[in-house]
């Protein structure tokens, strides 16, 4: 047995001592997202610094706690912030609790990020699904020995985000009058917010939005078989006429404003997977 297995397994043996999940919905809150666990009925709530081998979030806006319970009439487990590359985890870490999710029987995840856009048809607050993304810039996540256990060596990345996910989820969009775009995330490694420059590269590479997570989520949940569904709100404009520049937080209160409509396509959509 490999040391990553045997982590998972200690891992997911504590968890199951915990709480007895049988849940097969997982969800990754970003940035100043995390109220949508407002409207869920949460049966547990345990701390990451209490789950073996589990990192801890250190960012401002996430809350580090691994929550168990009902969302959309549907048994959820929703990870209240996430992590990431840029704070000095490995690639190998920021995915772990994705393989962890899959041993206790996720089967679909939904991934939520705020990020910058860089189509300049979006404004702040808008939501955008996510129908593919660029990973170049970040390191892959499956580098490395492969564990057969998990996934097959080379896996196949041509519906990163399930299709079917996505005309579930703009067909809830029209029923609710939700004005919804879609299109490409890139993902880089951060801290930093992006340069003109790069904000440029990132557009005519023909990205829509740019952030800091999600890719390497989504590679690891496709090797492990899962269904992934993403969606980014807009909580910055990247590429900008004037001089302005942008800070951590107005990042969170853009997220934060938009989190109803976030929360409602969320919850139905949980409502028909």
């Amino acid at each position: 047995m490999s040391e990553l297995i045997k982590q998972l397994e200690e891992t997911v043996s504590y968890i199951r001592q915990v709480i007895n999940t049988d849940a097969t919905v997982g969800i990754i809150l970003g940035s100043g997202l995390g109220n949508l666990t407002n409207d869920m009925v949460i049966e547990k709530a345990i701390p990451y610094a209490d789950i073996p081998h589990f990192p801890v979030s250190t960012v401002k806006g996430h809350s580090g706690k691994l929550l168990f319970g009902e969302l959309g009439g549907k048994k959820v487990v929703v990870m209240g912030g996430r992590f990431h590359f840029y704070e000095g985890y490995t690639p190998q870490q920021v995915i772990y609790p994705i393989r962890v999710m899959k041993q206790l029987g996720i089967e679909t995840l939904l991934l939520s990020n705020a990020a910058g856009a860089v189509n300049p048809q979006f404004q702040v607050g808008d939501l955008m699904i996510i129908n593919d993304h660029i990973s170049f810039f970040t390191l892959n996540p499956l580098i490395g020995k492969n564990e057969e256990a998990l996934g097959t060596r080379f896996p196949d990345m041509s519906e990163p985000y399930s299709k079917d996910l996505i005309a579930k989820a703009q067909q809830i969009a029209a029923d609710n009058d939700l004005s919804i775009y879609e299109g490409v995330y890139t993902g880089v490694t951060g801290p930093t917010f992006e340069t003109r420059a790069e904000y440029q590269l990132i557009k005519l590479v023909g990205s829509d939005v740019v952030g800091m997570s999600t890719v390497q989520e989504t590679i690891a949940a496709v090797h492990c078989g899962m269904k992934v569904f993403g969606i980014s709100v807009v909580t910055d404009i990247g590429i900008r006429a004037d001089d302005n520049t942008i800070t951590h937080e107005e990042v969170l209160q853009a997220a934060k404003d938009a989190e109803p409509k976030l929360a409602l396509l969320f919850k139905e959509l949980i409502k028909i997977i």
